[in-house]
């Protein structure tokens, strides 16, 4: 079943309905100027396409305005969540996209049928629309493409929310979206994730001492936030590399994920043993909060994420790199709908290939 929105469409807060997130940086005027300056600054044109996305709350709430402000028909799947109700997203979407001046009114749907998949010019790999499986490639239009909200490196994590060999066997095109493009710039908020982190920690970065273990393209981005933020700055690859001096105020865990924790029984015990008092700051990669407690090693957050994820949210910090994130996977969007052999250099900065 669906139903259109509006006049325009949009999604964020409205002003009626509850929301996830009431900082007033998520407020609905803001997110609606946010969504219409990502649309200018990536020069997206959607328009006569058909987009297949989600209807969410939060910064992601964002996604099919952006689509629309780029004049694309919006088709939004959505569902109720602890987030928020159908009917409040079907609310909240509606003001956005007045808000934002939106060129379409969206469809909001509440379930898919093959006609909305093989409709479909562009669609995203978004939360309610996963998993992107065989079956739903199998629906997929011969001229479709999928754009992927994240950068190449994290196929290899074990992400299975996306059948690459089945859109590889249909033809489909797909790739990530660059989150290093200065136009989109989604990597350099995570220097404020990390600063948020250790905030919330207790811990104030400015003459601090750190040890940083990052194996992954987050280390230049972070490592490069503590020092500008006055701090001492150790890195290595892993604990067994760092050459640093007592007097450690966190080891910061940026580490990609595996089938043990990045921080087990015997990392904990070196930590306790070489800086007693330092605190274990999980940005990313699953660390045993039970070991460290064990040996008496303090760590941040208390409770953990689910397994493989940050412990920091990009919302952390406010909605741009969310907003940012999800313009720019619509963008890879217009560039993957056209004949490779029509690709700028320009076009190509923007696409993470696979």
């Amino acid at each position: 079943m669906s139903s259109a929105v509006g006049d325009a469409v949009g999604p964020a807060r409205p002003t009626t309905a509850p929301t996830d997130d009431q900082r007033p940086g998520f407020a609905p005027a803001r997110l609606a100027r946010l969504a219409r300056r990502a649309v200018d600054d990536l020069e997206l044109d959607l328009t006569g396409r058909v987009v297949l996305t989600e209807a969410a709350t939060g910064a992601y709430a964002v996604t099919p305005v952006i689509a629309s402000l780029a004049g694309a028909r919006v088709v939004a799947l959505t569902k109720d969540t602890r987030y928020g109700t159908v009917d409040q997203v079907r609310s909240l979407t509606g003001s956005l996209g007045r808000l934002a001046d939106a060129r379409h009114p969206i469809e909001i749907v509440t379930e898919l049928t093959p006609e909305l998949i093989g409709g479909a010019d562009i669609v995203t790999n978004s939360g309610h629309l996963r998993p992107i499986d065989g079956e739903f490639v199998a629906r997929l239009g011969p001229g479709a493409v999928v754009p992927l909200m994240f950068e190449a490196w994290e196929i290899g994590l074990g992400r299975s929310d996306v059948d690459l060999a089945a859109l590889r066997s249909r033809g489909i095109a797909h790739a990530g979206t660059n989150e290093h493009h200065p136009r989109i710039g989604v990597f350099e908020h995570h220097r404020a994730m990390v600063l948020r982190l250790l905030s919330d920690c207790g811990i104030a970065v400015h003459g601090a001492n750190f040890v940083v273990v990052c194996d992954n393209p987050f280390e230049p981005e972070i490592v490069d936030g503590l020092v500008c933020a006055g701090a001492q700055v150790h890195c290595a690859r892993s604990l067994d590399t760092v050459d640093t001096p007592e007097n450690v105020d966190a080891v910061l865990i940026a580490s990609r994920p595996g089938t043990h924790p990045v921080i087990g029984r015997n990392e904990a015990q070196r930590i306790a043993t070489r800086w007693p008092g330092a605190v274990v700051v999980q940005v990313w990669g699953d660390i045993d909060r039970n070991a460290l407690a064990g040996r008496g090693v303090p760590y941040w957050p208390l409770t953990g994420p689910a397994p493989g994820h940050m412990a920091v949210l990009p919302s952390a910090v406010g909605p741009e790199p969310i907003v940012r994130l999800q313009a720019g996977g619509l963008k890879v969007g217009q560039i993957l709908l056209k004949s490779t052999a029509l690709w700028t250099d320009e076009d190509r900065e923007y696409v993470d290939a696979l």
